[in-house]
Protein backbone atom coordinates (compact mmCIF):
# COMPACT_ATOMS: atom_id res chain seq x y z
CA UNK A 1 0.00 0.00 0.00
CA UNK A 2 1.54 3.42 -0.68
CA UNK A 3 1.92 5.86 1.78
CA UNK A 4 0.81 9.79 0.91
CA UNK A 5 3.36 12.90 1.25
CA UNK A 6 1.35 16.01 2.09
CA UNK A 7 3.40 19.70 1.68
CA UNK A 8 1.45 22.80 3.23
CA UNK A 9 2.10 25.81 1.44
CA UNK A 10 -0.78 27.85 0.66
CA UNK A 11 -1.81 30.59 3.38
CA UNK A 12 0.84 29.98 5.61
CA UNK A 13 3.63 32.67 6.60
CA UNK A 14 7.01 31.18 6.60
CA UNK A 15 8.07 32.00 10.67
CA UNK A 16 11.42 31.24 10.73
CA UNK A 17 13.53 28.90 11.95
CA UNK A 18 13.44 26.77 15.34
CA UNK A 19 11.16 27.37 18.19
CA UNK A 20 12.35 27.76 21.61
CA UNK A 21 10.42 24.94 23.83
CA UNK A 22 10.05 26.28 27.38
CA UNK A 23 9.57 24.59 30.61
CA UNK A 24 5.74 24.39 31.18
CA UNK A 25 4.04 26.41 33.85
CA UNK A 26 2.66 24.55 36.64
CA UNK A 27 -0.92 23.77 36.89
CA UNK A 28 -3.44 21.28 37.87
CA UNK A 29 -4.02 18.00 35.75
CA UNK A 30 -7.09 16.08 35.59
CA UNK A 31 -6.92 12.59 35.31
CA UNK A 32 -6.62 9.13 36.82
CA UNK A 33 -2.70 8.79 37.61
CA UNK A 34 -1.75 5.65 37.52
CA UNK A 35 1.97 3.95 39.22
CA UNK A 36 2.64 1.57 36.32
CA UNK A 37 5.49 -0.66 38.42
CA UNK A 38 4.34 -0.40 42.19
CA UNK A 39 8.10 0.77 42.79
CA UNK A 40 9.99 -2.29 41.39
CA UNK A 41 10.74 -1.17 38.27
CA UNK A 42 12.89 -3.37 35.63
CA UNK A 43 15.98 -1.70 33.78
CA UNK A 44 16.19 -4.35 30.87
CA UNK A 45 19.32 -6.10 32.35
CA UNK A 46 17.54 -8.44 34.70
CA UNK A 47 17.88 -5.77 37.57
CA UNK A 48 14.94 -3.79 39.25
CA UNK A 49 15.17 -0.37 41.03
CA UNK A 50 13.14 1.36 43.26
CA UNK A 51 11.42 3.86 40.98
CA UNK A 52 8.27 4.82 39.19
CA UNK A 53 6.80 5.21 36.15
CA UNK A 54 3.34 7.02 35.33
CA UNK A 55 0.24 7.08 33.64
CA UNK A 56 -2.47 9.76 33.82
CA UNK A 57 -5.64 8.60 32.21
CA UNK A 58 -7.49 11.52 30.55
CA UNK A 59 -10.90 9.83 29.70
CA UNK A 60 -12.94 11.33 27.07
CA UNK A 61 -16.52 12.62 27.68
CA UNK A 62 -17.82 11.06 24.66
CA UNK A 63 -15.13 7.93 24.01
CA UNK A 64 -15.00 5.97 20.81
CA UNK A 65 -13.11 3.00 21.83
CA UNK A 66 -9.69 4.29 20.88
CA UNK A 67 -7.06 5.27 22.78
CA UNK A 68 -3.64 6.88 22.46
CA UNK A 69 -0.16 6.76 25.06
CA UNK A 70 1.17 10.23 24.59
CA UNK A 71 5.12 10.49 25.22
CA UNK A 72 6.29 13.83 25.81
CA UNK A 73 9.86 15.09 24.27
CA UNK A 74 12.61 16.24 26.67
CA UNK A 75 15.79 15.08 24.83
CA UNK A 76 15.30 11.81 27.00
CA UNK A 77 16.97 14.83 29.64
CA UNK A 78 13.24 16.18 31.24
CA UNK A 79 9.57 15.42 30.04
CA UNK A 80 7.55 18.34 28.50
CA UNK A 81 4.25 17.22 30.02
CA UNK A 82 2.03 20.26 29.37
CA UNK A 83 2.38 21.08 25.50
CA UNK A 84 3.29 17.26 24.38
CA UNK A 85 1.20 15.16 27.12
CA UNK A 86 -1.62 16.79 28.86
CA UNK A 87 -2.49 19.25 26.68
CA UNK A 88 -2.42 16.80 23.73
CA UNK A 89 -5.04 14.31 25.69
CA UNK A 90 -7.42 17.26 25.95
CA UNK A 91 -6.94 17.75 22.25
CA UNK A 92 -7.88 13.70 21.95
CA UNK A 93 -11.08 13.93 24.17
CA UNK A 94 -12.40 16.66 22.15
CA UNK A 95 -12.34 13.85 19.49
CA UNK A 96 -13.42 10.70 21.86
CA UNK A 97 -10.32 9.46 22.16
CA UNK A 98 -8.81 8.48 25.59
CA UNK A 99 -5.51 10.25 26.64
CA UNK A 100 -3.00 8.38 28.14
CA UNK A 101 -0.14 10.98 29.38
CA UNK A 102 3.54 8.43 30.17
CA UNK A 103 6.23 9.82 32.61
CA UNK A 104 8.40 7.21 31.57
CA UNK A 105 11.35 7.20 33.65
CA UNK A 106 14.70 9.28 32.41
CA UNK A 107 17.11 6.32 31.28
CA UNK A 108 20.63 7.89 31.92
CA UNK A 109 22.07 5.70 29.37
CA UNK A 110 19.97 2.89 30.45
CA UNK A 111 18.46 2.51 26.71
CA UNK A 112 15.59 -0.21 27.71
CA UNK A 113 14.53 1.76 30.76
CA UNK A 114 11.71 4.36 28.70
CA UNK A 115 10.83 1.23 26.06
CA UNK A 116 9.51 -0.89 28.53
CA UNK A 117 7.61 1.98 30.50
CA UNK A 118 6.07 2.24 27.32
CA UNK A 119 5.27 -1.14 26.56
CA UNK A 120 3.73 -1.30 29.85
CA UNK A 121 1.74 1.75 29.50
CA UNK A 122 -0.04 -0.20 26.18
CA UNK A 123 -0.49 -3.42 27.97
CA UNK A 124 -1.81 -1.09 30.99
CA UNK A 125 -4.48 0.42 28.66
CA UNK A 126 -5.32 -2.99 27.07
CA UNK A 127 -5.29 -4.94 30.50
CA UNK A 128 -7.99 -1.98 31.38
CA UNK A 129 -10.18 -1.74 28.16
CA UNK A 130 -13.11 -2.64 29.77
CA UNK A 131 -13.27 -0.69 32.81
CA UNK A 132 -11.88 2.56 30.55
CA UNK A 133 -14.14 2.09 27.22
CA UNK A 134 -11.48 1.25 25.40
CA UNK A 135 -11.31 -1.13 22.06
CA UNK A 136 -7.95 -3.47 23.29
CA UNK A 137 -7.97 -3.57 19.47
CA UNK A 138 -7.92 0.20 19.05
CA UNK A 139 -4.58 1.56 21.16
CA UNK A 140 -1.86 3.85 19.89
CA UNK A 141 0.79 5.88 20.83
CA UNK A 142 1.83 9.39 19.86
CA UNK A 143 5.13 10.73 20.83
CA UNK A 144 6.77 13.81 20.70
CA UNK A 145 10.87 14.66 19.78
CA UNK A 146 12.77 12.23 21.71
CA UNK A 147 9.40 11.17 23.38
CA UNK A 148 8.46 10.03 18.81
CA UNK A 149 11.89 8.09 19.43
CA UNK A 150 10.24 6.13 22.04
CA UNK A 151 6.82 6.19 20.52
CA UNK A 152 8.55 4.56 17.35
CA UNK A 153 10.59 2.49 19.56
CA UNK A 154 7.42 0.41 21.23
CA UNK A 155 5.87 0.40 17.23
CA UNK A 156 9.04 -1.21 16.14
CA UNK A 157 10.25 -3.47 19.79
CA UNK A 158 7.15 -4.90 20.43
CA UNK A 159 5.99 -8.67 21.82
CA UNK A 160 2.36 -10.28 22.34
CA UNK A 161 2.81 -10.63 26.02
CA UNK A 162 3.38 -13.12 28.13
CA UNK A 163 0.00 -15.79 28.31
CA UNK A 164 1.43 -17.66 31.27
CA UNK A 165 2.36 -14.55 33.43
CA UNK A 166 0.44 -14.24 36.75
CA UNK A 167 0.64 -10.38 35.84
CA UNK A 168 -2.69 -9.55 34.06
CA UNK A 169 -1.23 -6.31 32.45
CA UNK A 170 2.02 -8.64 31.19
CA UNK A 171 -0.26 -10.86 29.14
CA UNK A 172 -1.16 -8.30 26.95
CA UNK A 173 0.35 -7.27 23.19
CA UNK A 174 3.18 -4.16 23.83
CA UNK A 175 2.22 -3.45 20.08
CA UNK A 176 0.43 0.21 19.62
CA UNK A 177 -2.22 0.24 17.25
CA UNK A 178 -1.21 2.93 15.17
CA UNK A 179 2.00 5.50 15.72
CA UNK A 180 1.59 9.10 15.84
CA UNK A 181 5.12 10.58 15.63
CA UNK A 182 5.42 14.65 15.68
CA UNK A 183 8.95 16.27 14.95
CA UNK A 184 10.35 12.98 16.20
CA UNK A 185 13.91 11.60 16.96
CA UNK A 186 14.09 8.45 15.09
CA UNK A 187 18.42 7.78 14.50
CA UNK A 188 20.60 7.61 17.00
CA UNK A 189 23.44 8.00 13.99
CA UNK A 190 24.41 10.93 12.54
CA UNK A 191 21.33 12.92 11.46
CA UNK A 192 19.78 12.04 14.97
CA UNK A 193 20.00 13.96 18.20
CA UNK A 194 22.93 14.43 19.78
CA UNK A 195 21.92 14.92 23.73
CA UNK A 196 18.94 12.46 22.91
CA UNK A 197 21.57 9.85 22.06
CA UNK A 198 23.80 10.51 24.75
CA UNK A 199 20.91 10.71 27.28
CA UNK A 200 19.59 7.33 26.00
CA UNK A 201 22.74 4.96 25.11
CA UNK A 202 25.51 6.93 27.23
CA UNK A 203 28.39 8.68 26.14
CA UNK A 204 29.88 5.69 24.01
CA UNK A 205 27.44 3.03 22.68
CA UNK A 206 28.04 0.60 20.74
CA UNK A 207 27.29 0.09 17.03
CA UNK A 208 25.40 -2.64 18.04
CA UNK A 209 23.60 -0.41 20.49
CA UNK A 210 23.40 2.20 18.07
CA UNK A 211 21.79 0.57 15.33
CA UNK A 212 19.06 -0.99 17.59
CA UNK A 213 17.77 1.76 18.01
CA UNK A 214 18.07 3.77 15.21
CA UNK A 215 14.10 2.53 14.16
CA UNK A 216 14.65 3.39 10.56
CA UNK A 217 16.53 0.07 10.28
CA UNK A 218 14.20 -1.55 12.61
CA UNK A 219 10.58 -1.08 10.25
CA UNK A 220 9.44 -4.58 9.55
CA UNK A 221 5.90 -5.22 7.65
CA UNK A 222 4.73 -5.98 11.14
CA UNK A 223 5.14 -2.14 12.74
CA UNK A 224 1.62 -0.38 12.91
CA UNK A 225 0.52 1.97 10.67
CA UNK A 226 2.19 5.49 10.83
CA UNK A 227 1.64 9.42 10.58
CA UNK A 228 4.30 11.76 10.49
CA UNK A 229 4.87 15.68 10.84
CA UNK A 230 8.19 17.32 10.85
CA UNK A 231 8.48 20.81 9.65
CA UNK A 232 11.03 22.04 6.92
CA UNK A 233 13.45 23.93 8.98
CA UNK A 234 13.46 22.37 11.89
CA UNK A 235 17.18 22.58 13.07
CA UNK A 236 17.07 20.92 16.59
CA UNK A 237 15.74 17.38 15.33
CA UNK A 238 15.83 17.50 11.14
CA UNK A 239 13.02 16.39 8.87
CA UNK A 240 15.29 13.42 7.62
CA UNK A 241 14.44 11.84 11.34
CA UNK A 242 10.96 11.51 9.82
CA UNK A 243 11.59 10.93 5.82
CA UNK A 244 14.00 7.91 7.09
CA UNK A 245 11.49 6.15 8.81
CA UNK A 246 8.76 7.21 6.05
CA UNK A 247 10.40 5.44 3.23
CA UNK A 248 11.40 2.88 5.49
CA UNK A 249 7.15 2.07 6.21
CA UNK A 250 6.78 2.23 2.29
CA UNK A 251 9.56 -0.28 1.37
CA UNK A 252 7.87 -2.50 3.82
CA UNK A 253 4.36 -1.96 3.04
CA UNK A 254 3.07 -0.23 6.09
CA UNK A 255 0.47 2.43 5.41
CA UNK A 256 1.80 5.42 6.41
CA UNK A 257 1.61 9.09 5.47
CA UNK A 258 3.93 12.10 5.76
CA UNK A 259 3.21 15.67 6.50
CA UNK A 260 5.66 17.83 5.32
CA UNK A 261 5.13 21.42 6.76
CA UNK A 262 7.14 24.49 5.43
CA UNK A 263 7.61 26.37 8.92
CA UNK A 264 7.33 25.95 12.58
CA UNK A 265 10.46 25.13 13.51
CA UNK A 266 11.29 22.35 16.59
CA UNK A 267 7.98 22.39 18.81
CA UNK A 268 6.06 24.50 15.66
CA UNK A 269 6.09 27.52 17.22
CA UNK A 270 5.23 27.11 20.72
CA UNK A 271 2.57 24.20 20.30
CA UNK A 272 0.26 26.84 18.57
CA UNK A 273 -0.78 28.46 15.16
CA UNK A 274 -1.02 27.19 11.58
CA UNK A 275 1.47 24.23 11.77
CA UNK A 276 0.34 22.89 14.46
CA UNK A 277 -3.10 23.01 13.74
CA UNK A 278 -1.91 21.44 10.82
CA UNK A 279 -0.77 18.22 12.24
CA UNK A 280 -3.83 17.65 14.46
CA UNK A 281 -6.55 18.37 11.66
CA UNK A 282 -4.40 15.51 9.29
CA UNK A 283 -3.74 13.03 11.83
CA UNK A 284 -7.44 13.01 12.98
CA UNK A 285 -8.45 12.83 9.48
CA UNK A 286 -6.00 9.83 8.80
CA UNK A 287 -7.27 8.14 11.75
CA UNK A 288 -10.57 8.29 10.37
CA UNK A 289 -9.11 6.95 7.00
CA UNK A 290 -7.56 3.95 8.85
CA UNK A 291 -11.25 3.30 10.61
CA UNK A 292 -9.90 4.27 14.15
CA UNK A 293 -12.19 7.17 14.56
CA UNK A 294 -15.47 8.00 13.03
CA UNK A 295 -15.32 10.32 10.11
CA UNK A 296 -16.93 13.00 12.18
CA UNK A 297 -13.82 13.56 14.26
CA UNK A 298 -12.01 15.05 11.13
CA UNK A 299 -13.62 18.09 12.05
CA UNK A 300 -11.45 20.06 14.28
Amino acid sequence: MLGTRLLLVAGCVFLGSSAVRAADPPKKVEGERIKLWNMHAPQGDGTFETAEAWITVHKAEKPNGTAAVICPGGGYGGLVTGGEGHGIATWLNAHGITGVVLEYRLPKGRAFVPLLDAQRAIRTVRSNAKAWGVDPAKVGIIGFSAGGHLASTAGTHFDDGDSKSGDAVEKQSSRPDFLILVYPVITMGEKGHGGSRTNLLGKTPTDERVKQFSNEVQVTAKTPPTFLAHAKDDRAVVPENSKAFYEALLTHKVPAKYLELPSGGHGLNGYKGPMWDAWQTKSLAWLSEIKFVPAAADKK
